[in-house]
């Protein structure tokens, strides 16, 4: 199977990033972002001022806002904000892409309203392409510097996997294959959520134990909502799940650690995200993952403090007071 030329539709950190990473390995790179002012000054600077400053872009990345322009890739990847993914994803379908396109899902979220994932929403309005995703502990700045990680790749096509590994990994990015998409997908996506009480700990200075703990259980309930979503439970012991909640978690790198790091500091969430200029998923997966919970019936106390906290108003102090006021239990294993 041959993948030339490849679309990566965002022009944040992570899009970004991935531009730097596969551009550098020779491939030819489209990178698209949806607004004119940001993508010609990357086209002049041959850097993104607002994520990735320090790096240049090669040559061989074309920058565009004109979907037409990625019509012919043989890979399209999506690296834009989950609660753009669909929007994005219509109007590409509007400029006609080939069907032997293949659609690579690195947007970590869940729809609201729905609880559908990215490669859901993918595969509804194409339904005639292959759909890969891809997650785990992949730091933008960290891939972009070339530092070495590791990520996996859900593809239910294993000869389509294998050759998406072969053109996208390397020993700097191992890319590890699984024909399981859901678990890997929701362990990507929940696990922004915990990193905002993880940061809203840092905040509070409760130090290391009280951290651990807190990252444990979070573990505890993504695993047992993934689960109750279609996910396997072996996926969540992987790279997006543990690994992605480990790194999400701890890294200073993390934005979903920092909005909480804040929160745990006095300042409102208003006042965060009125000077971000990308997105926290952790904030709207927290609404989309709370809906899902109740749905399923499913116990996540973790989740329900981080909803009240980020889309109810309550204060991160009391949030933190009704966790550990709750009656002991046994661990569960």
């Amino acid at each position: 199977m041959t993948i030339g030329k490849t679309a990566i539709l965002g022009t944040g950190g992570w899009g970004t990033a991935l531009a730097l990473l596969w551009a550098r390995r020779g491939n030819e790179i489209v990178l698209w972002g949806h607004t004119r002012e940001l993508v010609d000054r990357i086209s002049r600077t041959r850097q993104n001022p607002d994520y990735l400053p320090e790096f240049e872009l090669p040559p061989n990345v074309c920058l565009t806002n004109d979907l037409t322009s990625c019509i012919s890739a043989d890979l399209i990847v999506f690296v834009t904000p989950s609660i753009a993914l669909r929007e994005v994803a219509i109007q590409l379908r509007g400029s006609g892409p080939h069907t032997s396109s293949i659609l690579l899902s690195c947007t970590k979220g869940i729809e609201h309203g729905n609880g559908k994932r990215m490669s859901e929403i993918l595969s509804e309005i194409f339904p005639n392409n292959p759909v890969a995703v891809l997650s785990g502990p992949n730091l933008a700045v960290e891939v972009a510097r070339g530092l070495p990680t590791a990520t996996v790749l859900g593809c239910r096509d294993e000869s389509l996997g294998e050759a998406l590994q072969a053109k996208l990994g390397s020993s700097r990015f191992r890319i590890y294959t699984s024909p399981e998409t859901v678990g890997i997908e929701l362990g990507g996506a929940l696990k922004n959520i915990f990193a905002i009480p993880a940061g809203v700990s840092d905040g509070f200075g409760l130090g290391d134990n009280s951290k651990a703990a807190l990252v444990t259980r979070s573990l505890a309930e993504l695993l047992r909502l993934g689960v109750a979503m279609g996910g396997d439970a072996r996926t969540f012991a992987g790279l997006s799940g543990a690994g992605d909640l480990i790194a999400t978690c701890f890294s200073r790198h993390s934005r979903n650690r920092s909005v909480g790091e804040q929160l745990g500091q006095g300042r409102s969430v208003a006042d965060i995200t009125r000077g971000m200029k990308s997105v926290a998923e952790g904030i709207p997966t927290s609404r989309s993952a709370f809906e899902c919970a109740r749905n399923l019936g499913i116990d996540t106390p973790i989740i329900d403090q981080v909803y009240s906290v980020l889309h109810q108003g309550k204060a991160p102090v009391q949030a933190m007071q009704e966790l550990l006021g709750r009656d002991p239990k046994p661990e569960r294993r």
